[in-house]
C-alpha cells in the first residue's frame, strides 16, 4: 500500500427512511478541521435510494465533492451490502481519512468496511486531531470504562478510519449557495448483496419519544431515583417539558432502565438546552456525556454532590418531594 496514493477526508452522510441524520453535520464540522489542516478536500458519501437530493445540503455544510451512489436495493440499509459497496468505493478513490458516526448503523458499517478494506479503525472516538508531524489521525477515545483516554493511530494502512461518536462535535453551519462537486456512481448493486441475509421489514419502535441526540431537555437519574419505579416521575416531568429521559450509569447496570438511555463515557453524549440530573452524584464519566448543555439543575440530598456544584442551580432536596412540587408548578 502506498500511503501517498491516498488523498483528501471523507465522512459517512447516513441517511435512514429518507431522512440524513444529524450526524452528517457534526462529522462535516470534525471532517473540515481535518482537511484544512491536511490541505486537502472534504468529501461525503450518501449511499441509498433517492438520496441526491441530500448532496447540496452536504456541500452548504462544508463538503468540497459529494459521492451519490443511488440504486432501489439500497433502500433498506444492510450492513454487509453497504460495507461491500463502501470498500469498492475506497479502493477506486483512495481517501485518506474516513469518518464514520457511531450510531447503530455506524458501528456495524465501519467495522464490516474496515476489514474489507484490510485498514484499522478507531471505535467510538470522541475527538479526532491532525498529527502535524507526520499528517496521522489522532483518534481519542474512552477505555477502561471511561476512566482513561486513549489515542489511537492506524500508521501501516489507509484510510485511517474512526466512527465518531453522535454529538462530540458541533453542527457546520450553512452558506447557502456554497459550491462544490457532486460524483454520481455507478455500482452494480446486485453483486454486493449477501446471500446469507435479506432485509425483511422495517418495525417503528413501539417506544417512539423524542432521540436523546435531539432533545432540548433531559431529565436524567442516577443511583438517587432508588428503584426502576422511580423513572415514572422522571418520565412525567420530561413529558410535561416536553423532553427525554436519561440516566447515569448506575441505573443501567441496576437493571431499572435501558442502555440506550445511558449519558456518559460509556453511553450516550448530549448537548440539551436543559438538563435536569436527579439523584446523580456527578461522577467524571457521566459529566463528560452532559457537560454541554447550556443549563444544568441538579437535584441531590448531598450539596456536597459534584453535580450539585457544576449545576448552574442546585436544589438540596429530595427528588421525591422536589419534582412533584415542579409538576404543580408547571400545571
Amino acid at each position: 500500500m502506498n500511503l501517498k496514493d491516498y488523498k483528501n477526508v471523507w465522512i459517512f452522510a447516513q441517511v435512514q427512511r429518507g431522512k440524513l441524520s444529524l450526524t452528517a453535520y457534526e462529522l462535516l464540522t470534525a471532517g473540515r478541521k481535518l482537511a484544512d489542516e491536511l490541505g486537502e478536500k472534504l468529501c461525503a458519501v450518501l449511499l441509498g435510494s433517492q438520496v441526491k437530493n441530500h448532496a447540496q445540503d452536504l456541500i452548504e455544510h462544508g463538503a468540497d465533492i459529494v459521492y451519490v451512489c443511488e440504486d432501489p436495493a439500497l433502500e433498506n440499509y444492510m450492513d454487509d451490502t453497504y460495507a461491500r459497496v463502501l470498500a469498492d468505493l475506497v479502493a477506486q478513490y483512495k481517501p485518506n481519512k474516513f469518518l464514520i458516526p457511531a450510531t447503530n448503523m455506524g458501528r456495524s458499517l465501519s467495522a464490516k468496511t474496515a476489514v474489507l478494506v484490510g485498514t484499522g479503525l478507531t471505535a467510538d472516538a470522541t475527538d479526532v486531531t491532525i498529527n502535524p508531524a507526520d499528517g496521522q489521525l489522532h483518534a481519542t477515545r474512552p477505555t477502561f470504562g471511561g476512566n482513561l483516554m486513549a489515542t489511537i493511530t492506524c500508521a501501516k494502512t489507509r484510510p485511517e478510519m474512526c466512527s465518531l461518536r453522535p454529538m462530540a462535535y458541533e453542527k457546520a453551519a450553512a452558506n447557502p449557495g456554497r459550491k462544490g462537486e457532486i460524483i454520481i456512481t455507478k455500482v452494480d448493486v446486485k453483486k454486493y448483496v449477501s446471500p446469507l441475509a435479506q432485509f425483511v421489514e422495517f418495525i417503528q419502535s413501539k417506544e417512539g419519544g423524542i432521540d436523546l441526540s435531539e432533545a432540548e431537555v433531559i431529565v436524567a437519574g442516577g443511583r438517587g431515583v432508588g428503584k426502576k419505579e422511580g423513572f415514572k416521575l422522571l418520565e412525567k416531568l420530561a413529558a410535561r417539558l416536553g423532553g427525554a429521559v436519561a440516566a447515569s450509569r448506575g441505573p443501567v447496570d441496576s437493571g431499572w432502565i435501558d442502555y440506550r438511555y445511558q449519558v456518559g463515557l460509556t453511553g450516550r453524549t448530549v448537548k440539551p438546552k436543559l438538563y435536569i440530573a436527579c439523584g446523580i452524584s456527578g461522577q467524571i464519566q457521566h459529566m463528560a456525556g452532559m457537560s454541554g448543555a447550556n443549563v444544568i439543575v441538579a437535584i441531590n440530598k448531598d450539596p456536597d454532590a459534584p453535580m450539585m456544584k457544576a449545576a448552574h442551580f442546585a436544589v438540596e432536596g429530595d427528588l421525591y418531594d422536589v419534582i412533584p412540587a415542579m409538576l404543580d408548578a408547571l400545571h
